[in-house]
This record gives C-alpha cells, sequence and structure tokens, in this order.
C-alpha cells in the first residue's frame, strides 16, 4: 500500500455475518461486495486478530483451532454490509502433507489472482519470531502482482519494551517494506485495531459512517 495509513474517522462494525466459502480457486465469490483478505501462515494469531478487529470475542467470527493448519478453505464474511473480510487457509504447518500444502498454495494464489478478487491483502507475521520462507514467498507473490498489502506484526505486547522497535526495525528490513505498511497488532491489548481499521477504510474508499 502506498502512501501513509490514513487517520481518518475510525469504521465502526455494525454487523458480521458469514457471507460464503471458496472451495476452488475459480469458484463462486458470494456476493459484489469489495474485498479484503487476510493472510498469514498457521498459528500466528489470524483468527485472533480478526475477532479483535470486527469486535467479536465473545461470539467468535473466525475459528481459534487447537490444531494449526486445520483451515483448508477461503471464507468470506460481511462487514456491514459494505465489504467482505476474506479469511484465507493458515500455510507452513509442518504436519500437512506437501500435496494438501501445494493444495492450498493453489487455492489462495489461484483466488488472488482472480480479477474479482480482493483490492487488498493484510498479511500476519509473529513478531517473536523472523519471518518464514513463506511468508517472503507470499510477499513476493503479492508485490508480483502489484497487490496493496499491510503486515499486521502480531503478538506485540509480548515483547519487552526494550525489544520492541529492534523487532519492527528488524521486520521492515528483512520484508523490504515501509514502515507505513505494518502495524504493530496484539489482541491481548487491542494495539493496531484503530490504526488496521482506517488502513481498511482508506483501502476500500468508504467512509466511517457506512
Amino acid at each position: 500500500m502506498s502512501g501513509e495509513i490514513s487517520d481518518r474517522a475510525q469504521l465502526i462494525i455494525k454487523s458480521v455475518e458469514y457471507a460464503g466459502t471458496l472451495a476452488k480457486p475459480d469458484g463462486h465469490i458470494p456476493g459484489t461486495l469489495p474485498q479484503v483478505a487476510f493472510s498469514g501462515r498457521s498459528n500466528v494469531g489470524k483468527s485472533s486478530l480478526i475477532n479483535t478487529l470486527l469486535r467479536r470475542t465473545r461470539k467468535r467470527i473466525a475459528h481459534v483451532s487447537a490444531t494449526p493448519g486445520k483451515t483448508q478453505l477461503i471464507n468470506f464474511f460481511s462487514v456491514n454490509d459494505i465489504f467482505y473480510l476474506v479469511d484465507l487457509p493458515g500455510f507452513g504447518y509442518a504436519r500437512v502433507p506437501k500435496a494438501l500444502k501445494a493444495e492450498w498454495r493453489g487455492l489462495i494464489e489461484g483466488y488472488l489472482e482472480r480479477p474479482d478478487g480482493p483490492l487488498g491483502m493484510v498479511h500476519l507475521v509473529d513478531s517473536r519470531r523472523p519471518p518464514t520462507e513463506q511468508d517472503y514467498e507470499m510477499l513476493e507473490f503479492l508485490a508480483g502482482i502489484e497487490m496493496p498489502t499491510i503486515v499486521a506484526l502480531t503478538k506485540i505486547d509480548k515483547l519487552k519494551a526494550s525489544e520492541r522497535e529492534k523487532t519492527i526495525s528488524a521486520a521492515l528490513q528483512d520484508l523490504k517494506i515501509d514502515r507505513d505498511q505494518m502495524v504493530p497488532f496484539s489482541s491481548v491489548t487491542s494495539e493496531g485495531r484503530d490504526e488496521l481499521l482506517n488502513a481498511l477504510t482508506e483501502l476500500l474508499g468508504v467512509s466511517a459512517a457506512e
């Protein structure tokens, strides 16, 4: 994503509804609303981030699985009836067979390349660990198709104050992205929620009043 993340009025989440699932790259997308996709390796905290972002901590929308790598489909959630939040399968879990990993990759990349696919991507990276080979591959792929991308640096609350800026700087350097493309995020403290919502509002071109 080019330009600084906007400080415009925050989008208020009024409604979230499951809209449908995509099982094949060329399958039917459940509607015509603009889409923003969320990706990340298994166990990076994607489900927790989505539930925190949408204020669905009691009645959860995205399922937090005890078995990383379990989600195998692309799930669509209608937010305020103005856009789809799209939850992509987690990747990189060691216990998943290679053939299944290849199938998931084909599903994800096929969806992202569709002309009726997402306007942008939020890719999650664990702040406590170096980016993985799959993270580099995903960001390279997104750059190749010129997909506006925000990196959410998850579990930032787990870092000591002395480690925080050093970790952010290292991640920016490793991933070769600008600071305005990164949002430090915590599902525990909700840090980064407003900033990420503002970024989605800007990307989608919607008003906070919608």
